[in-house]
């Protein structure tokens, strides 16, 4: 394994050749330069070494720190000394059988016991070489690196060799330590860099969140004031819906009332309406006199007007289709004879109680005067029957209560109050 590769110059062989008579005693005047190892079982100690040895071996499998704890133990006076000072003279002290040295061999063989166990099944130096080969590049060479050059078969050849490859890795770690130190820079400036930008991120995100805080406080708040609403309207609710379930079952027919009150003020303002139509179709149609033809032969007025007789005859509706709707069943002969009576044709319709609502339509259109039972009639029937003469501008009187008295008091008024016009 470590056999001189060809084409090696003299001067490599010289040297080789001067550390083997150095490490193995023996002096340069030309003796054998290749000594035999030892032949004993014993490891070396590290001051039986070469005197190239200490200097990888403290630098290698001992940090400066523990170094330093080692001189001081020995009473190695290193105060005020540089680390390479510290570090030339801790290799001094351990080129020689010292205090120093011992306590350096007893700290390493600690230290590196497994590799130095392991090395003990190794019986051969080409078994020793191999197994450096195989170990020196992983990550716990300096423990097998102390376990070969301590071991009792490691030659000066293969110790020279070994010594060479430690010195060279020590360069290439150099190298490799310049260049993570610039890399370690270069990710320090980084670092620091990113540093600020998460600190100003953190001063942003923290007024963020503040701001959120505040603003779920105000929502909170908002949500509480919105509840404590809610909860009164509904005890508000709930005592006006009492008050009314209090006053409905004290005055059951409060609905009707209602209902009633808002139809006869729906009838005031028809009537009124009624009244001022009939104003002025009686400014725009002549008023008939004394001297025209009786009501037998008098040409049919129109469907769609009353025409005005002599006070005594009230209005002149012989031969005309009058349509009674609404009334009780009990007033409706009545009603037919105070309207047969003045010599018109009596129609009727109950307004929806009994009679379909689909024969009112056809009654509308074949009577000339409606009259309307608002108190018993349907809401629907009523509209109808308001929308129809409205659009056909046919005459509508409103009776407001069953009876006998206020169909005359309707009829006797419309001789007695001229103003009464069709439903505009």
């Amino acid at each position: 394994m470590h056999k001189k590769p060809l084409g090696a110059s003299t001067d490599l062989d010289a040297l080789v050749g001067r550390y083997v008579q150095q490490a193995s005693g023996r002096s340069s005047d030309g003796a054998d330069a290749t000594a035999p190892a030892r032949q004993g079982s014993a490891r070396r100690k590290l001051w039986e070494l070469g005197g190239h040895a200490p200097c990888p071996v403290t630098g290698v499998c001992l940090r400066l720190p523990e170094l330093l704890k080692l001189a001081r133990k020995a009473e190695l006076d290193v105060a005020g000394l540089s680390e390479y000072e510290t570090h030339i003279a801790v290799v001094s002290e351990c080129r020689r059988r010292t205090q120093l040295a011992e306590l350096v061999q007893r700290e390493l063989d600690a230290r590196h016991e497994l590799f130095v166990l392991k090395s003990l099944k190794l019986k051969t130096t080409e078994a020793l070489a191999h197994w450096w080969d195989e170990s020196c590049m992983g990550m716990d060479w300096a423990g097998v690196f102390w376990a070969v050059l301590t071991h009792a078969r490691c030659t000066p050849e293969l110790e020279f060799a070994v010594l060479g490859q430690v010195h060279m890795l020590q360069h290439q770690v150099g190298m490799a330590a310049r260049v993570d130190m610039t890399r370690l820079q270069s990710l320090v400036q980084d670092n620091q860099k990113l540093g600020d930008e998460l600190a100003i991120t953190q001063q942003r995100l923290q007024a963020a969140a503040l701001e959120l805080a505040q603003l779920k406080a105000q929502h909170d708040a908002e949500r509480v004031r919105l509840r404590g609403e809610l909860i009164r309207a509904h005890t508000t609710q709930a005592q006006s819906q009492a008050q009314c379930d209090e006053l409905l079952r004290q005055t059951p027919d409060l609905p009707q009332r209602q209902r009633l009150a808002e139809d006869n003020r729906q009838l005031i303002e028809h009537n009124q309406q009624l009244r001022r139509a009939l104003s002025r179709v009686n400014e725009a149609v002549p008023i008939v006199s004394e001297g025209l033809p009786s009501t037998a032969t008098a040409p049919a007025p129109s469907s769609h007007a009353l025409h005005a007789a002599p006070a005594d005859t009230g209005w002149v509706i012989h031969d005309r289709s009058v349509l009674c709707v609404g009334g009780r069943t009990r007033v409706i002969p009545v009603y037919r004879e105070l309207i047969e009576d003045k010599g018109a044709r009596f129609l009727h319709h109950d307004g929806g109680e009994e009679d379909k609502a689909g024969q009112l339509g056809p009654m509308l259109q074949s009577a000339d005067l409606v009259i309307c039972q608002v108190g018993c009639i349907s809401h629907n029937a009523y509209w109808r029957v308001k929308e129809h003469c409205k659009r056909q501008g046919k005459p509508c009187l409103f009776v407001e209560t069953p009876s006998r008295s206020a169909m005359e008091r309707v009829l006797s008024g419309c001789a007695a109050a001229p103003d009464v016009t069709p439903l505009a």
